[in-house]
């Protein structure tokens, strides 16, 4: 069975190309398309992220192997703060572990998303930022393209988006010196423009409540400082609890 290919198959895959170019050019047009926002928010967040760490008095160059090798936008904010503040490195790994745990959390939701993508997988999940997530659990591969293609070409643009604007803003920094202060809040405000998209898509307003519940509660008792993984972890068990009744609802 998996030998016979479907004429009307054969006829789309060619209308297909004729239409849109290779299985490529399609796949990453699609991707391109679905991550603009993402784009826009990654190169201009990236671009205040390589200002504030030209500014902290840190080398130009460490912006983009942060951005290749990191890639975690509040991580590499705090990173710059604590190199700059003389903290050392194994200190600063074992932050960023901690504050990118939440990612073990809703990163388990997109493995059947990945199945089949081999050794793309290893990329996949190191690439699954937030934003990423939001946008694979969103916006399905339009028709024509593999799946696994699709988050593997969304992945790496996204990280391409970052590292670009991370490089930019060092150079830029470097050249031309300039107040900074509150760069570092276009971070939050990509959350928000994110969290809007998602209520476009998500409409039941239970998640949302979880999460602010959660969101406040673990704010009141652990403090500014730790809070995100336990309202994170917190989250995910809400909505596992009440997961069936939301499913009769739904």
């Amino acid at each position: 069975m998996d030998t016979l290919v479907r004429p009307d198959a054969c006829r789309y895959s060619t209308f297909m190309e004729q239409r849109n170019g290779s299985p490529l050019q399609v796949t990453l047009t699609a991707a391109f398309k679905a991550g603009i926002p993402v784009l826009l928010g990654y190169t201009s967040i990236g671009f205040a992220f390589g200002l504030v760490l030209v500014g902290s008095g840190l080398p130009w160059w460490l912006s983009p192997l942060m951005a290749l090798v990191v890639y975690a936008g509040a991580a590499q904010f705090m990173g710059v703060g604590l190199l700059a503040a003389g903290v050392g490195v194994p200190e600063i790994a074992i932050l960023t572990l901690l504050m990118n745990a939440r990612h073990a959390v809703y990163g388990l939701s997109v493995l059947d998303r990945y199945r089949g993508t081999g050794l793309r997988k290893l990329y996949l999940v190191f690439g699954l930022t937030d934003e990423t997530y939001g946008l694979v659990t969103t916006i399905a591969p339009p028709p024509g393209v593999a799946p696994g293609h699709f988050y593997f070409a969304l992945t790496m643009m996204n990280q391409f988006w970052w590292l670009s604007g991370c490089t930019a803003g060092a150079l830029f920094g470097r050249a031309l010196p300039l107040d900074i202060s509150g760069l570092d809040f276009a971070m939050t405000a990509l959350f928000v423009v994110l969290l809007v998209e998602q209520t476009k898509v998500i409409r039941r307003p239970e998640p949302y409540l979880f999460a602010a519940m959660a969101g406040i509660g673990t704010y009141l008792v652990f403090g500014s400082g730790n809070f995100i993984i336990v309202a994170t972890a917190l989250t995910a068990g809400l909505l596992l609890l009440f997961r069936a009744r939301l499913e009769r609802a739904a």
